[in-house]
């Protein structure tokens, strides 16, 4: 053969880590028949070898490990403020309608800080370092307020009194959109021991998701039954500042929060019992709770109805963050709320999933419940953190997912939350679900930012579950939606936090989830309750040691030793390799 030149140019692209073919040329004088032929087919191996190149480190998020520590001279560091070399385009951040009102639950009347700073450090402080896992209580964050509220030894009385008109009012509103979010006027006594606190034109709404109801079922076109209500049981949101915002709408500090029936739970325990974990586990980022005792009164009823034992819960808001700012590094960040809703579920894989601020109207997959910024910041932020979990190369020690994790998140903090979340049996999570969870960034910075899980809504728990044994499913494999917690499952050093701490859970020398330790705190809190539960709704009249009916197993036991829940879950914990 005689061949005067072959020339093939490739370029390396660096960021995108992909060959390109600028140039191939093939100057060919004087080739034979059988030279042609084989000229032909070398250039076709060529072109294919270049094609395999091209298609190497494809992501299905170009761009999201673009940045990654110890990818490359050019990485983003944390802190910087350029943007990419190669953006998505993330929409124009645009001013939101009155950026001076910190209340997004009522935008028409600005609040005030407790203790106004006009200075706002530009980039968060480290969070607390050395935290030990310690039992959680109400000292821990040195706000009187939350010890009072949520004191365990009490059993705080509160009653909700509104008028008949504003009461009508609020049952049509149900009626023309049960999922409303509207707030109407309340006022409210909040009765402790020898103490007795009213709060006038307070603010009320109702609350749940597939447990949201009418708290009165006759409908008579849409107005009271007069000493004749049908009562039901439901869930309430009461916020003492939505209307008048002064500190006499207040109690010891506190201005929110909210108001459970033990739905689907006839032992009156699961939620309390899960939460109170996670502060036993030293899960600092979870919620109070406490038994509480409920009346409503309509005004022109000989006397209010009594509603029974219900369940007063810390809601995750502004104050919430700011009560442990010490150990969140900064309370001014981004706290989304996170639900499978009608447009899918918050399993983190899609960057492009139905993302909006809350409105008191809609809900949403990813809610934006506080910002220190506005809407299309903190969009930009979540999305990013999105696309980094899908796009990242994952699976070994030092990769770029593991790098980038570890920097943006505690990870013995998340690992040792969800080993308490798997503990308890909770499968409406975002793990299994893509549901029940909030996410807090505290920080504005597009790239610079720990990220926080926080727990939620764990009325179904303990036993109660419609799909897999909740008792018996492998602690590794709990779901399939959320694609976080699949990634921190393919490193060991992650998995070893995970799995220690799920044992120390059931380890009986720790007196947190064995089962004579867990039993004894179910039948101590069972007696402090149990006098007081039938209720004027005749629904949830006694106590008893049984699931959910619409569950699959339905046979679980928290009381007793036949077929208990603690038992069979330890059992299956203690074979983890």
């Amino acid at each position: 053969m005689r061949c005067n030149q072959l020339t093939l140019f490739l370029f390396y692209n660096k960021p995108s880590r992909k060959f390109q073919i600028i140039k191939i040329s093939l100057l060919a004088h004087n080739f034979q028949k059988d030279d042609r032929i084989i000229m032909k087919k070398l250039l076709l191996l060529i072109l294919a070898s270049a094609v395999i190149f091209s298609c190497e480190g494809y992501d299905k998020f170009p761009g999201a490990d673009e940045f990654a520590p110890g990818k490359n001279d050019s990485e983003q560091t944390p802190g910087d403020s350029e943007e990419p070399d190669n953006p998505e385009n993330p929409e124009e951040p645009t001013n939101p309608e009155n950026p001076e009102n910190p209340d997004p639950e009522n935008p028409d009347t600005p609040d005030q800080p407790e203790n106004p700073d006009p200075e706002t450090p530009d980039q968060p402080e480290t969070p607390a370092p050395g935290w030990n896992y310690s039992p959680v209580t109400t000292s821990t964050f040195g706000h009187a307020g939350l010890g009072y509220i949520w004191d365990e030894n009490a059993m705080p009385e509160i009653t909700i009194t509104m008028s008949v008109d504003e009461w009508n009012k609020f049952l049509a509103a149900y009626d023309k959109n049960a999922n409303n979010k509207d707030y109407f006027y309340c006022d409210i006594t909040y009765k402790k021991g020898s103490e007795t606190h009213k709060v006038e034109d307070a603010g009320i709404r109702l609350r749940g998701n597939t447990s949201r109801r009418r708290p009165e079922a006759h409908r008579n076109d849409g107005k009271h039954v007069t000493n004749g209500a049908d009562w039901q049981h439901c869930h309430f949101g009461v916020n003492l500042r939505k209307f008048v915002k002064d500190n006499n709408h207040e109690i010891k500090g506190i201005r929110k929060f909210n108001l459970k029936w033990f739905k689907d739970d006839a032992c009156y325990v699961r939620e309390v019992f899960c939460y109170d974990l996670f502060r036993r586990a030293g899960i600092w980022t979870a919620a109070f709770n406490v038994y509480c005792r409920l009346w409503v009164h309509v005004e022109g009823d000989s006397k209010p109805a009594y509603y029974g034992v219900y369940e007063m819960i810390e809601p995750y808001d502004d104050k919430f963050l700011a009560k442990r700012e010490n150990l969140f590094g900064n309370a001014d960040g981004n706290l989304w709320k996170c639900s499978y809703d009608s447009h899918g579920p918050a399993d983190l894989r899609n960057p492009d999933a139905n993302m909006a601020e809350d409105n008191d109207r809609d809900d949403f997959t990813y809610e934006l419940k506080e910002t220190g910024a506005d809407f299309n910041t903190a969009k930009a932020q979540l999305q990013d953190f999105i696309k980094k979990i899908n796009g990242k190369a994952h699976g070994t020690p030092g990769d770029s997912f593991y790098t980038w994790i570890k920097q943006v998140c505690d990870v013995e903090l998340l690992m040792r939350t969800y080993a308490v979340n798997v503990a308890v049996g909770m499968w409406d999570d975002l793990w299994n679900n893509g549901n029940n969870y909030y996410l807090y960034f505290n920080s504005q910075d597009l790239y610079d930012y720990k990220v926080f899980l926080l727990p939620y809504d764990y009325d179904n728990s303990l036993g109660t579950c419609n799909c897999y044994d909740p008792a018996k499913q492998d602690p590794y494999s709990w779901g399939d939606k959320g694609i976080l917690m699949e990634r921190m499952m393919e490193y060991e050093e992650f998995r070893a936090i995970y799995r220690d701490e799920l044992k120390r859970l059931v380890n009986p020398a720790n007196g947190l989830m064995d089962t004579q330790s867990a039993m004894a705190r179910i039948k101590n809190w069972q007696s402090k309750i149990q006098s007081y539960i039938s209720n004027d709704t005749g629904e949830d009249m006694k106590i008893e040691d049984k699931p959910a009916e619409w569950g699959k197993w339905g046979d679980y036991n928290l009381m007793s030793t036949n077929n208990n829940y603690f038992m069979v879950k330890a059992q299956t914990i203690n074979s983890m390799k």
